[in-house]
């Protein structure tokens, strides 16, 4: 990224929440998603949540807009987060044999729930701080409306 975002400033007025969200952040890099579908939690969390400043961080059009992804992998992976964070982790067998039959393991959907956790801590961060969004992602700005 090149610069320390202002949620990291934000965030540092607890060392341990800076440490658990960078610790999250460092696992799900690891975890067993693509790197595409890794962004498409993110986002979705992120849109899930009503975060501006999360969802600019992240941004691509057409997972801001909530539009369904041409790639059905891709869509699979936006769908359960979505379910995840609107139903608070209450997918039922549908929705995850859904996200199975797209080409996911199990490993996969607790992954998701590994990024959804971890977009929480930020999402969360930035509602109640009213974090400002960086100069550099000032292109990015979005709001639901």
């Amino acid at each position: 990224m090149g610069f320390v975002t202002t949620l990291n400033g934000v965030m540092a007025e607890s060392p341990e929440l800076l440490a658990g969200y960078n610790a999250l952040a460092e696992l799900f890099g690891k975890s067993s998603l693509s790197k595409e579908a890794k962004q498409v939690v993110l986002i979705t969390a992120s849109v899930e949540n009503n975060c501006g400043y999360c969802v600019a961080g992240h941004s691509t059009l057409a997972l801001r807009a909530g539009r369904p992804l041409a790639d059905a992998r891709l869509e699979a992976a936006r769908r359960l987060t979505q379910t995840m964070v609107t139903k608070q982790g209450w997918a039922d067998d549908t929705e995850i044999d859904a996200f199975l039959n797209a080409g996911y393991t199990r490993r996969n959907v607790l992954d998701v729930i590994l990024g959804v956790g971890m977009k929480t801590l930020s999402n969360y961060t930035n509602h109640v701080a009213h974090t400002p969004l960086d100069p550099a992602w000032q292109d990015q700005q979005w709001s639901r409306t």
